[in-house]
């Protein structure tokens, strides 16, 4: 179910009905020449919708803000400052907890919120709150991962490669232009390959200046759709999974009973 499709009526009964909202978090950044500035949202977003549909859930509207600073040197790359950031989905939160909801899903549809999101699930414990934080990694159990595997020709993945412009193409071929998807892979460049266990702000950009990473050449829409429908029962059996757990709420309330000394 959309939080936005519904009426008050049928929200609040849906509230009742699941207990369990989703948020899916992309950005709005270049992926190649070839696919679509949302692509992180419009896919997160209807993953997270036709998991919904398997499994009885809330979606919450289109959410496209996060962390994608290593794209501010490209058209169209929507970014907000770190601190507003934190405290915009903070908001979110508390206003999806205030309607009811007392589990919350964070559907991760862009690597670069990866950090960001595991951050903001730790700060739950800076403040005690009447609904429980769930982060879906979106990590494939092994016979899923065969299976995804096996689908696939390409070694390389990570931004605008086959997999995402398969998955593109089963959800919104209309936005994706295949005539421009770059005649060469983009491989890494490795060019802070010689600073060993490190990590930069500009690691990403160092290895994929182009924001293109993999080799899009290989996607077809029948292989989207039989990617996306393993994605959709991995989050439908998570969601299954959310709603049946009891142990992340009682550990909260423990957790923070022992914070008051007083």
């Amino acid at each position: 179910m959309q939080w936005e499709h519904l009426t008050a009526t049928e929200f609040a009964q849906a509230v009742a009905d699941t207990g369990v909202c989703i948020v899916a978090l992309g950005v709005i950044e270049k992926h190649s020449e070839h696919l679509p500035l949302g692509t992180d949202f419009l896919n997160g977003h209807k993953l997270a919708c036709l998991a919904a549909e398997q499994e009885p859930a809330v979606v919450f509207p289109p959410f496209y803000f996060g962390q994608i600073y290593e794209a501010r040197c490209f058209p169209g790359t929507i970014t907000l400052k770190p601190t507003l950031l934190i405290e915009l989905l903070q908001g979110v939160l508390d206003e999806i907890g205030r309607n009811g909801f007392r589990k919350i899903i964070l559907l991760n549809a862009h690597g670069g919120n990866t950090h960001w999101l595991s951050f903001v699930a730790q700060c739950t414990l800076w403040e005690e709150k009447p609904y429980s934080v769930y982060l879906y990694t979106g990590a494939l159990s092994e016979e899923r991962r065969r299976a995804w595997n096996a689908i696939v020709e390409t070694t390389l993945h990570g931004h605008a490669c086959e997999c995402e412009t398969s998955i593109s193409l089963a959800n919104h071929p209309e936005l994706v232009k295949m005539d421009r998807v770059p005649a060469e892979p983009a491989e890494p460049r490795g060019r802070l390959k010689d600073l060993l266990a490190n990590f930069s702000g500009i690691s990403w950009y160092a290895n994929y200046p182009d924001h293109y990473a993999g080799d899009a050449r290989s996607a077809t829409a029948e292989k989207g759709i039989a990617l996306r429908q393993i994605a959709v029962d991995a989050l439908a059996e998570y969601i299954a999974a959310v709603k049946a757990d009891r142990v992340v709420p009682a550990l909260n309330r423990e957790f923070f009973s022992r914070t008051r000394w007083d």
